[in-house]
């Protein structure tokens, strides 16, 4: 079964080119991430005009699985392929990664992307989406189906934070604004060229040639089109889930936002509110088919007893309103609603 995972929408309050600055000082190694192990660049391209900068890194990274497990598996470190399509003309940065090692048996997608804040130029989205698909792993595919969405939850964190501290370390040392790409800021003659590092890269990695499936690793220098499944307006933020949805693991996101978007899919007119999706899941478990089945089951009872029409055009009785001194008040904690009455004589 593919495991999938996708982030909601996390806010970073500075200005794109300053996160821009900050994600840069995550290579080539970052100390912050101890399973990053480092990286090499195997092609760089720049646009003739500076405004399209395309890099292809080989990342190395220690898996913290069992001792056994990489015996059997036969490697210490995994190899990734990362590749980054800046463009600071539209102020956007696309992430692609992909599984090297062990590509004939475990598929491994990870896309994330760096935005504008639709409503707020100066602040900048992140997005982050994954797939795990395990074919085959010398009988153990569920135990890496395990260990590896406990490592990549755990590094979902630790990745926010280490851009927050990159961004406070740049301001502490002055940097507080970075100018905007312009056109006239770069000169024609910067010719576009594939630099001669991933000669001595792909060299330095020799690891990766034993591990790595046979297939073409060309860098594909077409920018992709920003096809999103729904518009910024139906995307939910982090900081929107913790205030109002309370505090949820990664998973526990991933599920909301996954099942909220098959009901904008499959119900395109009105569909329930995020709390009430969350208790949904919630019932169940965050077991997304049964909640999904849950979810169809309340949905029809509610057409087929016309439930909605009813909220809508039922009015209490005259008495009840004149002497039931009482009503509804908001949601307790657990996001059930309250009814109040008043048992004064």
């Amino acid at each position: 079964m593919v495991q999938k995972y996708q982030s909601p929408v996390r806010v970073y309050k500075h200005p794109f080119e300053l996160v821009m600055a900050a994600y840069e000082r995550r290579f080539p190694t970052c100390p912050l991430i101890p399973v990053f192990l480092g990286s090499d660049i195997v092609q760089e391209h720049k646009s003739e005009d500076g405004s399209v900068h395309v890099v292809e890194r080989i990342c190395k990274l220690n898996v913290d699985a069992p001792r056994l497990l990489k015996r059997i598996a036969g490697v210490e470190f995994v190899f990734f392929i990362q590749k980054n399509t800046l463009n600071w003309k539209d102020r956007t940065l696309l992430i692609e990664a992909r599984n090297e090692t062990f590509s004939t048996r475990v598929l491994v997608n990870e896309t994330c992307s760096y935005s504008v804040h639709p409503e707020n130029e100066e602040w900048t989205c992140f997005e982050q989406s994954a797939s795990l698909d395990i074919k085959s792993f010398f009988g153990f595919e569920s135990t890496v189906e395990k260990i590896a969405m406990k490592q990549y939850t755990a590094n979902i964190k630790r990745g926010k934070e280490v851009i927050e501290f990159y961004l406070n370390e740049l301001i502490s040392q002055g940097t507080t604004h970075l100018p905007r790409w312009n056109p006239g800021s770069h000169g024609r003659n910067e010719h576009a060229s594939w630099t001669a590092s991933g000669i001595t890269a792909q060299n330095s990695m020799p690891a990766l040639a034993e591990s790595s499936a046979q297939g073409s690793t060309r860098v594909d220098l077409a920018i992709p089109g920003a096809e999103t499944s729904a518009s910024d307006a139906d995307k939910l933020e982090a900081d929107y889930i913790e205030r109002y949805l309370g505090k949820l693991t990664p998973m526990q996101e991933s599920s909301l936002i996954h099942l909220r978007q098959w009901l904008q899919e499959t119900y395109k007119g009105k569909i329930p509110k995020d709390d009430h999706i969350l208790r949904f899941l919630r019932a169940r478990d965050f077991n997304m088919e049964k909640t999904r089945e849950m979810l169809c089951q309340s949905l029809s009872w509610r057409k087929q007893y016309q439930v909605d029409y009813i909220l809508q055009a039922w009015r209490p009785p005259p008495i009840l309103e004149e002497y039931y001194a009482g009503g509804w008040h908001y949601h307790d904690k657990g996001q059930y609603p309250i009814s109040l009455t008043n048992n004064d004589n």
